[in-house]
């Protein structure tokens, strides 16, 4: 009896833990089980982009160009004396080429059209041009214009059809914090979806592009997704991807987009004239930071403080003088000298703009009308004859620097003597500033025995004294 107990109980225990082993199988694989993911919280269905991203990744492309770069030559080889002690034989003289190929991304902006907002560096330079769609067909492409000031590039696609464009969305109004999708081509991979936020806004100063405005977002951006869209939760375009800060060459959550406002700004001008047509105020300017401002007695801490309106200008014309604080334009607020820089440059020959700003502490306001940039050309030997065999031009106000530029120098030259070479800008001589011919020659004069001429050569500056 005692058996029959014990071999009851094995069997209790036995039966026991296969009905466990079914029990945790069966709420395992059933889908209604509370063990299984929810396909709902809250009886919210969760949050999915699939179908957002399905509606904007057909107007996202690749973008593969190739280029002929030429070779250099050794030096070496094309002399005689060397080819004949070696005994090299003569090759052909044709100028070698070797093959240089590239890829991006691009968006298409207009479907009925094929254009396709890109970037400058994607295209530079490229003698061919394929465009693969998401569908897989492979279209060939030209180049509309281009605009390396801002690095925005606009391509037409040739014998297209059945196309998707992206709705453009408006990068004013974004916020740090909105959640952000960036569509590109990375490393070449095909395309490619990663999702972030908005990390910054208006980001300048970093030395990559002459006019910066970026968008920072943590959204992976790689080599390759450069051109590609930014977009933000309902599929609109608020950005074109174009560059990342990272040291290794890979993605650490910094990236940079061109706001789609600025951006279609440039496409409207490259594809009506084929190129930017930009204007200009006619001032020089400097940050306005907490000592200027206690300094002129504002409560404000932000702005663009004319340090000098060049005569004749559309500054000069509408009043504006050196101390006064540019606040706002065309509605949008200043808070930098760079940020002034930026609607000027965007704005076109002609355009009106409307600025607020303070003088003496009052707050005013003008309309000035944006002009063509006026660049005057002369010899060098009518400003001094140590300038002579060189050919002289007032700088750009789209340049970094302000002075006057060497255009050209003459080998063997007085000019080229004294260390002048092409390229360089003057900024000052004798320790006085100069911005055009009239300051140029008053400085010079100052002392016919020497000149001490301070120049911008490149990214360094320096001294030469010239007797």
């Amino acid at each position: 009896m005692a058996y029959f107990t014990i071999l009851k109980r094995r069997y209790l225990v036995v039966a026991g833990f296969l009905f466990s082993i079914f029990w945790l199988a069966y709420i395992t694989i059933t889908p209604n089980s509370q063990a299984a993911l929810p396909m709902a919280v809250g009886g919210q269905a969760l949050p999915s982009l699939a179908d957002m991203v399905e509606k904007a990744i057909p107007a996202v492309v690749n973008i593969a160009t190739s280029s002929r770069i030429k070779v250099q030559e050794n030096p070496l080889m094309s002399d005689p004396f060397f080819r004949r002690f070696f005994d090299l034989k003569r090759e052909d003289k044709k100028q070698k080429f070797r093959e240089n190929k590239s890829l991006g991304s691009g968006v298409i902006v207009d479907a009925k059209k094929g254009l396709v907002l890109t970037n400058y560096h994607v295209i530079k330079k490229a003698d061919k041009i394929t465009v693969t769609l998401n569908d897989g067909r492979i279209v060939r492409a030209e180049i509309v214009g281009v605009d390396p000031e801002t690095d925005v590039g606009v391509l037409r696609l040739l014998n297209h059809s059945g196309l998707t464009a992206l709705p453009l969305g408006n990068s004013n109004i974004l916020r740090v914090g909105d959640f952000a999708v960036a569509i590109g081509n990375p490393f070449g991979l095909g395309q490619t979806v990663t999702s972030g936020i908005i990390s910054a806004l208006r980001r300048k100063g970093l030395g990559l592009e002459g006019y910066e405005d970026f968008i920072q977002t943590d959204a992976s951006i790689n080599p390759g997704n450069s051109g590609g869209a930014l977009v933000n939760l309902r599929g609109e375009l608020i950005g074109i991807n174009t560059a990342i800060l990272a040291r290794g060459g890979g993605n650490v959550g910094i990236g940079f987009a061109i706001p789609i406002e600025m951006a279609q700004s440039i496409m409207s001008q490259l594809v009506e004239y084929g190129e930017v047509r930009r204007g200009l105020l006619g001032v020089r300017a400097q940050d306005l930071t907490a000592e200027l401002a206690a300094a002129f007695g504002l409560r404000i801490r932000e702005g663009a403080v004319i340090t000098r309106a060049v005569i004749g200008s559309a500054a000069d014309k509408a009043g504006l003088t050196a101390g006064d604080i540019i606040i706002q334009a065309n509605d949008r607020k200043i808070h930098d000298s760079a940020d002034l820089r930026n609607v000027i440059g965007l704005s076109r020959i002609g355009e009106r703009v409307s600025l607020v700003y303070i003088r003496n502490g009052k707050r005013k306001e003008v309309t000035v009308v944006v002009r063509e940039p006026t660049r005057a050309r002369i010899n060098g030997h009518e400003i001094d004859r140590r300038f002579n065999g060189s050919v002289l031009e007032t700088a750009s106000e789209k340049k970094k620097n302000e002075g006057v530029e060497v255009m050209s120098v003459k080998y063997g030259s007085l000019a080229w003597q004294a260390g002048l070479r092409e390229k360089d800008v003057i900024l000052s001589v004798n320790r006085l500033l100069v911005t055009n011919f009239e300051e140029l020659k008053n400085a010079v004069s100052k002392d016919k025995r020497q000149m001490l001429i301070n120049i911008q050569r490149g990214e360094e500056r320096l001294f030469m004294l010239v007797r």
